[in-house]
């Protein structure tokens, strides 16, 4: 049976997308198809572009809100999506703005660890976080997804010894997980906060992808679990991913953690604060928004499908629990080439290299199924051909 078309999604044109300018798209040879950098092909919301209008038509001065002594409307805004989304009640004063998800980690790490601390990450991960924490130098403790039948898991236990044995300063938990796509359980995420306690750790958790959750699964904010867990978690998020604008630089900090809120206060300019373009698109798509992105979640989980069933043989593929990435294990093809090379050699398809998520991606490509229906059969198309 043919799978249902959705015409604000899948009416996509290639000739069309090869003009944009930005980076997807600008970085790739005419006759390639890229499915690399996470950011979807799709146009944004109506709403989202609405307000962005109304932004250029109404006024491009400065804004009413500084952060400081008129409070960002996102702040608000952010608490109520929370409150009606997960039953998260959190004190929209203890929220600040961002430029996007590296910056504010940047400045946790700035204000609430110094070289040599250890920073405790999932792996594979996001590689601008591994860049961040070998650059401020700090210590990666990586804690390694290993396959679990249809899914992935983590030891626990491992990572109890292993603190005990060295001691870290922060969880850096990436849920849901990029590149993977696991969306951790509430037990999970409970025997984390734990760990976090028993250890004393400060966690940041970047939930960026929370909005892209596949049913039946559901997102969990980790400083929703007790008011004690709040009080030593920083909670990292932004619009920018579920409604496809990253290039307007908007994200937001719920910091539960008092020492690092206050030292994130002063100075008052260092780390900057959200742009108007950034605001307005993160209210409508907040608030108005839902519709839309209800329709988008259908077609990513249509096309993660997909991707399942028209795949090459030897590829190994655990269709993700979330977000509009697939996980590619290509180790059984025996290439004798790196993956991203080969396929992007023989099959004209730019996929990310799995190396830069870490030592645990060799042998593995990840793949944005964020596209039309059509555009993402040509790209397996020529996948499973190059293979042939």
């Amino acid at each position: 049976m043919a799978a249902e078309r959705h015409p604000m999604f899948d009416d996509l044109d290639v000739r069309a997308l090869s003009r944009r300018p930005g980076a997807k798209w600008s970085r790739v040879e005419p006759d390639v198809l890229p499915a690399w950098i996470a950011e979807m092909d799709f146009p944004p919301a109506p709403v989202v572009r609405e307000a962005l209008a109304r932004c250029v038509d109404d006024d491009l001065g400065y804004p009413s809100w500084d952060g400081r002594s008129v409070q960002n409307p996102l702040r608000d805004a952010f608490a109520e999506r929370m409150r009606e989304r997960h039953g998260w009640a959190l004190d929209a004063s203890q929220v600040r703005e961002f430029t996007d998800i590296n910056q504010g980690l940047q400045a946790v790490l700035d204000v609430a660890t110094r070289p040599g601390d250890g920073v405790v990450v999932h792996t594979p991960t996001y590689p601008p976080f591994l860049e961040t924490i070998a650059s401020m130098g700090r210590r990666l403790h990586a804690v390694p997804y290993a396959p679990d039948g249809e899914s992935w898991t983590f030891d626990a236990d491992r990572l109890d010894r292993e603190l005990r044995e060295r001691p870290a300063r922060v969880l850096l938990l990436v849920n849901p997980h990029n590149p993977t796509g696991r969306e951790l359980r509430r037990e999970e995420l409970q025997t984390l906060a734990g760990l976090a306690l028993r250890h004393g750790l400060l966690v940041v958790s970047d939930e960026i992808h929370s909005d892209l959750v596949h049913a039946p699964h559901r997102h969990v904010p980790f400083a929703s679990l007790s008011a004690e867990v709040a009080a030593r978690t920083v909670t990292l998020t932004s619009a920018t991913k579920a409604f496809n604008v990253p290039g307007l630089r908007c994200a937001v900090a719920h910091v539960g953690a008092t020492e690092v809120r206050e030292a994130l206060a002063h100075p008052t300019h260092l780390y900057g604060e959200a742009n108007t373009f950034g605001v307005a698109a993160t209210l409508a798509a907040w608030r108005e928004g839902d519709a839309w992105l209800s329709r988008l979640r259908t077609v990513l989980a249509r096309n993660a499908a997909l991707v399942r069933d028209e795949l090459p043989s030897g590829v190994r593929y655990r269709v993700p629990e979330a977000t509009f990435l697939a996980w590619l294990d290509c180790r059984e093809l025996e290439l004798d080439t790196d993956p991203q090379t080969f396929f992007l050699k023989k099959a004209r398809v730019l996929l990310n290299d799995g190396r830069t998520f870490g030592a645990e991606g060799e042998g593995f490509v990840r793949l944005n199924f964020g596209t039309s229906e059509n555009i993402l059969r040509e790209m397996l198309h020529r996948l499973r051909n190059a293979l042939t």
